[in-house]
């Protein structure tokens, strides 16, 4: 028996594909809308009039007497806005990222009590979207390992920008452009996450790089300088285009054993589970490439109802009926791709 049309991924040991199964469409069951509440904005305020302006003949005393009245009036005045409760949620969750994950949810059910009925409508909502919020990272791990291990990558990067070149807005913005013309015209690959050093807060850019052989800019360089946090002279490989332009570039290149691959995935992974912060990829990273898969190349069947197919390691990869060859990066490169 074989499969036509699979998806195949790899998840960083075997090759797993899900065969291709035609199902009847689901209708979505009705949602009741979220509803919407009136909570403090977090701007505060939103008295910005200067105070006194129509006085004129007035004593120094009375003047300051009014500003007074007036600084009190405007502290006490507080913006209000209406968003929906799991808004509220989303912004109270980032409000208490750093807590743990206990504390953070006592905290967030303590702000948002006063918008429910009674305190165990409230945990129940809070306990949901907890729920929501792990359902959501984990698929976002898995597309994220999917992606890494398709995509060939060849160098953990790492970008810091310099005060007299950039402000943190023009870095970030044209680091992005930057990265999406090298994509363009020299096909790089990236995915990677913003992220601010502990102590300065200073933003900088992880991420893990495909680039071509003929596809590199400017020179690396080997730099010997002090590390201030571990107080030890380090050598590091740095991009003498993206320090002129930039600031700071550290290049590491990752050799062919999946061991190092699986190290940088999951330092990546550590900023999104920890701060939320979302991964950046570039347009042309898929999670899997289409395949015909013969019966003999199928090892057993796996996963849930055993809907999936563990692949022996040399399988033959298959294109509308034509043979493409054994699998490896270069055949893979000529199969249609999926996300």
């Amino acid at each position: 028996m074989s499969f036509g049309g699979a998806k195949v991924y790899f998840d960083g040991s075997h090759y797993i594909a899900i065969p291709h199964m035609t199902r009847p469409p689901i209708r979505k069951a009705f949602q009741k809308p979220d509803e919407v509440i009136t909570v403090e904005s977090p701007e505060g305020s939103s008295n910005d009039e200067p105070f006194g302006s129509c006085e004129k003949n007035i004593s120094e005393e009375k003047i300051e007497n009014v500003k007074n009245e007036e600084e009190k009036t405007q502290k006490s005045e507080k913006k209000y806005v209406k968003i929906t409760k799991k808004e509220f949620f989303e912004q109270l969750y980032q409000k208490y990222i750093d807590l743990k994950k206990q504390k953070r949810k006592e905290k967030i059910t303590e702000e948002m009590c006063y918008y429910f009925k009674t305190k165990e409508a409230c945990v129940q909502f809070v306990e949901e979207n907890f729920e929501r919020k792990l359902r959501n990272l984990i698929c976002r791990r898995v597309r994220m390992a999917r992606k890494a291990n398709l995509a060939g990558f060849n160098y953990f990067c790492t970008f810091t920008y310099d005060s007299n070149l950039h402000s943190e807005e023009s870095f970030k913005k044209k680091l992005k452009y930057c990265f999406a013309n090298f994509c363009r015209r020299k096909d790089w690959k990236y995915m990677g996450v913003w992220e601010r050093s502990p102590e300065k807060k200073r933003l900088h850019f992880h991420g893990l790089f495909y680039i071509p052989k003929n596809g590199m800019v400017g020179e690396l360089k080997t730099v010997r300088d002090f590390d201030t946090r571990s107080n030890k002279m380090r050598t590091t490989i740095q991009s003498t285009y993206f320090n002129e332009r930039f600031g700071r570039s550290d290049f590491e290149e990752i050799d062919e054993q999946e061991k190092r691959l699986g190290s940088a995935i999951a330092y990546l992974m550590k900023y999104i589970e920890k701060t939320g912060e979302k991964i950046v990829y570039s347009k042309n990273l898929p999670q899997y490439f289409i395949s015909d898969i013969m019966d003999w190349d199928i090892v057993c069947t796996i996963g849930q109802e055993d809907k999936k197919l563990l692949l022996f390691d040399d399988f033959d990869c298959w294109s509308e009926g034509v043979l493409i060859g054994k699998v490896s990066p270069e055949v893979i490169k000529e199969l249609k791709k999926s996300n």
